[in-house]
């Protein structure tokens, strides 16, 4: 047990312990995405964990999933954030800003004029999601142009800017769970034709792309990315995962990232230990 009480470097920052507080989604913003005074205590009571991920936030507003989601995008909500990033430092903690764009899981009515969500393709998922009157169906997306993608990998770059001067440590990427990253890495939400679709090259592209933005922005060594090859969350299937994961993993390796976070997926019986099948673990 004494491991996991020892230090460990994760990028540039040297954490206090190995323990990592999950990002979970507490849907304790206002409706323009501002965290609320509920956050910062929320947060600074969990800062003995040597990293704390933050629940989900979206880069730009077409990004949100969710009601009550938090944003950071605006001054407002840079601000609120601040005040979460210094009651965390303030205890010793360490935290990191998930970024969040759930793209085709999402519904006009959690968007700015009632916008389509967007995605790869237009391919309408299977389930709900929770908005302000409910769960409501989740709708056939908007297909992003490649100017529109352009504009999204822009939104990340300041999202993940925003969040350096709102005090966080650094930003990861949410590659998973089914959100937009994972919609262009995944055959079965995305059946484009240009250099974002068909080889696993063009399907990882937007990913590769969203992560060489921010890391440009703030320094690699800020920047950590969550996949979950297989989760089959929010109705995502590839026809080949291992060669997806494969190859993306192989291109993380030069980009000196902070960390890559997988899910455990051993399964009880295993004789492999854990900490060799699953990880949080520099790239």
């Amino acid at each position: 047990m004494h491991s996991l009480f020892s230090q460990v470097q994760i990028g540039r920052l040297t954490l206090s312990n190995r323990m990592v507080m999950a990002p979970m989604t507490r849907s304790r913003s206002d409706d323009s995405g501002v965290p609320t005074e509920l956050v910062p205590t929320y947060y600074a009571q969990r800062a003995g964990a040597g990293l704390i991920i933050s629940e989900g936030v979206f880069p730009v507003a077409l990004g949100k999933g969710y009601v009550r989601t938090p944003g950071i995008e605006t001054a407002e909500q840079v601000a609120a954030w601040k005040q979460v990033s210094e009651a965390v430092h303030a205890r010793g903690g360490r935290i990191f800003m998930q970024l969040m764009h759930c793209g085709r899981i999402s519904h006009p009515s959690l968007l700015p004029d009632g916008s389509l969500p967007q995605a790869p393709s237009a391919i309408k998922p299977t389930g709900q999601t929770w908005t302000a009157s409910g769960l409501q169906d989740f709708v056939t997306p908007h297909a992003l142009s490649v100017v529109e993608i352009a504009a999204v990998i822009e939104g990340y770059r300041q999202a993940a800017r925003l969040a350096i001067e709102a005090g966080f440590d650094g930003v990861e990427l949410h590659a998973a769970s089914g959100y937009l990253p994972e919609q262009f890495l995944s055959t079965s939400s995305n059946q484009r034709t240009d250099e974002y679709g068909g080889s696993v090259e063009n399907r990882a592209r937007f990913v590769l792309e969203v992560l060489n933005a921010m890391a440009t922005e703030i320094g690699s060594d800020r920047v950590g990315i969550k996949l979950s090859p297989e989760m089959n969350f929010n109705d995502i299937v590839d026809a080949n995962p291992q060669e997806t994961y494969t190859w993306l993993v192989e291109q993380l390796r030069g980009l000196n990232l902070a960390y890559l976070q997988l899910p455990c997926s051993a399964p009880a019986s295993t004789t492999t230990p854990c900490c060799a099948r699953c990880s949080m673990a520099a790239t």
